[in-house]
């Protein structure tokens, strides 16, 4: 691909933010729509984990097929077929006549994300050749993810407060239109020099892996931890890994290189989407059934109370993202761990009658965490791998912000419907509060231990095993 002007590289990177914003914010908007939701659509609680966890989920099954799928066929076209997709995905929700098929156009919509996710890293990596103006860009990319997840509850708000539930999926379409025409105008077609060849086999493994331990803890409530159908499905789930495992290596070109796992800073940037992203996915989720059904909020007041949340985001994402292109990734993962493990704990004596200036005042310590923790993933994923890997790199970091937000969703929603039976609501999620305490514990004690000396060379050696003779982007520790 030619060398672009700056200015054209600074237009390719807003057309990929744009078309990611509507992708983030479509993973948090429907939060704070579900009582609504609940109401029109005569759902459960599974039903509206569902609704959540229908879209992350095939997001997350998807993202690396349509990251190499990219690199194989070209990324422009696959990030407008993407836009396309997502686009149609989103007029089908807004005209959805029940919850089966609200759920299932969330899949559609999901399936046009994960073109637009990997495949977005993919051209920022190729179109930004120098290694500081590319951690620069993934910074912001990365900024602008974290933001609009976090603005998704206010918009949400906003829109079924004024307008109705269904508005919340009309704000996708213009955006949508826009950036297809730009992407058309703007974009170089770019593919990579040797594409990897498709891996069915692979990729239904993973859809299996993912949605069966998803379905066994949504439906364990209600089904019981001892049954035969939920553990059942945990088993299938462990027999999904387990192939996974066995086939993935025996592959020529497997959908993802399992020796990616033997890069520490890999690794944790992969564990540590998982917990922050659960984080997330629980602490919305538990926030806004709490702030409607116990506390008697309106929409709009609900997605208001989170709006330091989302501001404290939009402030501190992007000087993270400088932050680590300077100093690295440690000190905004350690920073990061504690502010999100010190917001759980602030909602573990969660009450009816909590003060609400309290709560405003967890949100605004979460938010500073979930800023904090979204660009040194993007960028600590994509360090020291090869220029032609890097958007499988990206996409297995996009598949565990997704597998995360998922699990979040899927836990925080079982605890609380076992917990009702015999408490209130707030009363049961004091367990959930304590669980998002331990997710940010685990991005402190991994923020340490895949930032030093030894997880660099670890890194260094990965890279080196995978192609030795191609430049790598360089790798980024204090």
């Amino acid at each position: 691909m030619p060398e672009l002007s700056h200015r054209r590289r600074m237009l390719v990177l807003a057309i990929c933010c744009m078309s990611l914003f509507i992708v983030g914010l479509d993973n948090t908007i429907v939060n704070v729509a579900l009582p609504d939701i609940r109401r029109d659509l005569h759902a459960g609680v599974s039903g509206l984990q569902w609704t959540i966890d229908a879209y992350t989920l095939v997001l997350a099954s998807l993202l690396m097929l349509s990251g190499s799928t990219a690199d194989r066929i070209g990324r422009r076209r696959t990030f407008q077929s993407g836009l396309v997709l997502f686009s149609l995905g989103s007029l089908l929700c807004s005209v959805a006549p029940g919850l089966g098929w609200l759920v299932l156009f969330r899949m559609v919509q999901a399936a046009g994300g994960s073109m637009l996710n990997p495949v977005a890293m993919s051209i920022i990596t190729n179109t930004f050749t120098d290694a500081r103006e590319r951690a620069r860009a993934i910074g912001v990319w990365a900024g602008v993810v974290g933001i609009s997840m976090a603005l998704g509850p206010v918009v949400g708000g906003a829109l079924v407060g004024t307008v109705g539930w269904r508005a919340i999926f009309w704000i996708n379409l213009p955006v949508g239109l826009a950036a297809l025409v730009l992407t058309a105008l703007y974009v170089p077609e770019s593919r990579a020099p040797r594409p990897r060849r498709i891996d069915p086999v692979g990729q239904a493994l993973i859809a299996v892996m993912l949605a069966s331990v998803t379905y066994g803890i949504i439906e364990w409530p209600g089904a019981g931890w001892g049954s035969a159908k939920i553990l059942g499905f945990f088993g299938l789930s462990a027999a999904a890994l387990t192939g996974l495992l066995w086939y993935e290596p025996r592959r020529e070109d497997p959908l993802i290189d399992l020796r990616f796992f033997r890069s520490a800073p890999f690794s944790g940037a992969t564990v540590i989407a998982v917990s922050a992203f659960a984080a997330l996915g629980g602490f919305l989720f538990l926030n806004t059934l709490y702030l409607q059904d116990v506390r008697g909020f309106s929409a709009l007041h609900a997605g208001l109370c989170t709006l330091p949340m989302a501001a404290m985001t939009v402030v501190f994402g992007p000087l993270s993202g400088r932050l680590v292109s300077i100093r690295g990734p440690r000190l905004s993962l350690l920073v990061a761990g504690v502010a999100i493990a010190t917001s759980g704990l602030m909602l573990t004596g969660l009450t009816v009658r909590t003060p609400i200036g309290w709560l405003i005042f967890t949100y605004v310590v979460f938010g500073f965490g979930f800023a904090m923790v979204n660009p040194p993933i993007t960028n600590t994923a994509v360090s020291g791998m090869p220029i032609s890997q890097a958007g499988v790199a990206a996409a297995t970091a996009s598949t565990s912000r997704q597998v995360g937000q998922s699990l979040g969703v899927a836990i925080a929603g079982s605890v609380v419907a076992i917990g009702t039976v015999d408490t209130g609501f707030a009363e049961a999620s004091r367990t959930g509060w304590w669980i998002v305490t331990g997710y940010g514990a685990v991005v402190f004690c991994l923020g340490i231990l895949t930032t030093g000396r030894w997880a660099r060379r670890t890194a260094e050696r990965t890279a080196a095993r995978l192609i030795p003779e191609e430049a790598k982007i360089p790798v980024k520790t204090p």
